[in-house]
């Protein structure tokens, strides 16, 4: 096992790079950090490049690492890797898969335009998971999906299902010409959610939290859908709707 005393080290220098959406694109790679996540990160097959553990955690027990390179470093080392407040002392550093053709098939989306909340973003992610979405599609303006807090947030559902950064223009039209509706979220010239039936492939489009889905794709839906306040309160938090939506319209 590697041990690392140095904070100046170049493989240091390299880890706390990944802190930021530049690196995290150019060497396609992403940390993660936390017993959950690097666990939830070793079940997927050659997607963890090497596991940094805090010396003063040790490898845990539990950890099931098989041939994956350990790294232990010094507490100082560990603590420049972390964004929280009370870290674990793990991390690993994983690719960012490669989803390919495995959309070819797929029925059922969320889309995402210009959600700028890292949390927002994560509980989206994890909610589209457990709703048994077939992928996520992130369009432009919206936070980095390997940011650190969408990562814990999303709780290990980078890994369930592919989320895809594109253009939301060009995926509208494709599910076009596969027949598959379009759902949008809107105030104004929009339908009550259960106006539309349940169906086994469709795409949601969720939108910005100030000023929601922009006009241009909002006018390329195939209807725009809306989810009654009967409270006091002006509007629903987008990933609490995104959550309603998508239960609703599974069938």
């Amino acid at each position: 096992m590697k041990y690392i005393q140095s904070i100046q080290n170049p493989q240091v220098k390299q880890w706390k790079k990944l802190q930021t959406k530049k690196e995290r694109d150019r060497s396609s790679t992403f940390l993660v950090e936390g017993f959950h996540l690097v666990e939830e990160a070793l079940k997927q097959d050659e997607l963890v490049v090497e596991i940094i553990v805090s010396e003063k955690i040790g490898v845990p027990p539990r950890l099931d690492s098989g041939d994956t390179p350990i790294v232990m470093v010094t507490e100082e080392i560990s603590d420049a890797l972390t964004d929280t407040e009370a870290p674990q002392g793990i991390y690993a550093v994983c690719r960012q898969p490669d989803f390919g053709k495995s959309l070819e098939q797929a029925k059922t989306f969320l889309f995402i335009d210009a959600v700028q909340d890292p949390g927002n973003l994560g509980t989206m992610i994890r909610t589209a998971d457990a709703a048994g979405m077939d992928a996520v599609i992130v369009g432009r303006g919206s936070v980095d999906v390997y940011n650190s807090k969408v990562l814990r947030s999303a709780q290990g559902s980078h890994f369930h299902l592919p989320i895809i950064r594109d253009d939301l223009n060009e995926w509208i039209n494709k599910l076009a010409a596969r027949n598959i509706p379009v759902y949008g979220t809107a105030l104004e010239g929009a339908s009550v959610y259960k106006e539309i039936s349940p169906s086994d492939s469709f795409a949601l489009i969720v939108g910005n939290e100030g000023n929601g889905i922009s006009q241009e794709l909002l006018a390329t839906t195939t209807a725009n859908l809306y989810i009654p306040i009967y409270g006091k309160s002006e509007s629903l938090n987008v990933a609490v709707a995104a959550g309603i939506l998508l239960y609703y319209l599974k069938k």
